[in-house]
């Protein structure tokens, strides 16, 4: 996938000699890993409960139409106002044209990936209304003019160091803040005057809840809350994939998704919206519209369901090992790792985007700690495999792979290459380890090789070494 900066590849190769990045991806993907893992050790019934969360979603996903005229029909008694999008650009006109109709010049956002995923930041800002992102990793982004690097922590790569240089150019106390503390009372007086002083606030939802039309947020830092509450109006985008058949569901699912989150029990702020103000109500919008967009969730229903179960928790980002060494902006699209290995193909074409699926090592560790039980690796195949049958792939891979295929089929022909290729590779290490190797830049630019043992693997099962 090619953008402003270069293709994946190029993109790859930069954040590969970032330390910095590394730095900060080391330090936020791994406290989630280990929060998650104590929080399912903690938790028996993890796997019973992982299945029962596959199933919910997969009823709902088997009654799509029903469960969502449901929502519709119950969002629209309580007083919601209810717009349908085919696409990023219905979606994005939509939430101008309510921005629009309220006379709004400013309008306070609280996380949403599927915003980034219909560009609407850029469609805000194209109608010439303000955005002001109040999650506070957003707020590290936008003031660095940046995308998100993760679904859950945008700025993961961002280190402290940066953001407190960010916060003194752009603050308007400007201070070098040192200690985190600092950092986030100076941005909590930043966005003050905005939260109070917006027209407009726009949330996305975790669940859209078929039994009640209330949507359901849930967040950390009650941002989402001031953003949706102080504003006359609050404008909900979601995806159609959101909808859950009932309340209970939403709280089966959040348990789950919060774990595989950040290792918590639950989120500081799980919150359900249900229409606008009634009369009585001590707060809350005047207006309370609901937009919800396909844009390719149809085309998913019939070509890869088991995405849309995702519960955009980011635990297969956390545990990747290619995102981890390059971070989400080598990615190019709205979502990065995995998920955005298998999702930005249906939103952006197959063609432009086919590296992507090839950036995966296939080691099953996403699919291993999915709370839904996606089966990511299965999903990648598959792109690969109908890239290679579109003919997407280059002339020399082609050949290559069918070089491959006529060596591996034929066990003589195996065992004969692997006797002459392994003292070759040998021969070039040195203390284990294999600095450069012909014609194969990409293992070795920004890594070592291992030095191949003496013996291959089929050597060891029969001679019993290996048991």
């Amino acid at each position: 996938m090619t953008t402003a900066l270069g293709t994946f590849k190029d993109r790859a190769r930069k954040a590969l000699g970032d330390k910095t990045l590394k730095t900060a991806l080391d330090r936020t993907t791994g406290n989630a890993r280990v929060k998650r893992a104590a929080a399912v050790a903690a938790w028996p019934d993890f796997d019973r409960a992982r299945a029962a969360a596959a199933a919910i979603k997969d009823h709902a996903l088997a009654h799509f139409p029903h469960y969502l005229e449901q929502f519709e029909r119950n969002a629209l008694a309580s007083g919601a106002k209810i717009h349908w999008a085919r696409d990023a650009k219905e979606a994005c006109a939509a939430v101008i044209d309510i921005c629009r109709q309220a006379k709004a010049k400013t309008a306070t956002r609280s996380k949403s990936m599927l915003g980034e995923e219909i560009g609407l930041p850029d469609a805000l800002a194209e109608a010439g209304i303000r955005r002001v992102e109040t999650d506070l990793a957003e707020h590290i982004i936008q003031l660095a003019g940046e995308t998100p690097s993760h679904i859950i922590w945008p700025a993961a790569h961002r280190t402290r160091e940066d953001v407190s240089k960010l916060f003194q150019q752009h603050h308007r106390d400007h201070l070098l803040l040192t200690e985190v503390e600092a950092m986030v009372a100076s941005a909590r007086h930043e966005l003050r005057d905005d939260f109070f002083g917006a027209e407009v606030g726009i949330s996305g939802a975790n669940f859209l809840v078929a039994e009640t039309g209330a949507i359901c947020t849930i967040t950390n830092e009650g941002n989402a809350e001031l953003t949706t509450t102080p504003p006359r109006v609050h404008i909900v985008t979601a995806g159609i994939e959101k909808i859950v058949a009932t309340t209970e569901h939403a709280l089966q699912l959040t348990r789950l998704l919060v774990r595989s989150a950040t290792g918590a029990d639950l989120t500081q702020y799980t919150t359900f919206h249900c229409g606008p103000k009634r009369a009585g109500d001590r707060d809350g919008p005047e207006e309370f519209h609901i937009v919800l967009v396909d844009h390719g969730r149809t085309q998913m229903l019939e070509e890869m369901p088991d995405m849309l179960r995702c519960v955009r928790c980011g635990a297969c980002l956390n545990h990747c090992v290619v995102y981890r060494k390059i971070g989400g902006h080598a990615y190019g699209g709205a979502y990065p790792g995995p998920m955005g290995a298998a999702l930005t193909p249906i939103f952006d074409g197959l063609e432009p985007s086919r590296d992507l699926p090839h950036a995966c090592t296939l080691n099953g560790m996403c699919k291993q700690v999915c709370p839904v039980d996606i089966p990511l690796p299965t999903l990648l195949r598959d792109w690969r495999a109908k890239s290679f049958r579109q003919g997407f792939e280059s002339p020399a891979l082609r050949r290559g792979l069918a070089l491959w295929a006529l060596v591996a089929s034929k066990p003589r022909l195996y065992r004969a290459a692997l006797a002459l290729a392994l003292p070759l590779l040998r021969r070039r290490g040195k203390d284990g380890w294999i600095a450069a190797l012909p014609f194969t830049p990409g293992w070795t630019q920004s890594r070592d090789f291992p030095t191949p043992a003496k013996k291959t693997f089929l050597a060891q099962i029969e001679s019993g070494e290996q048991a």
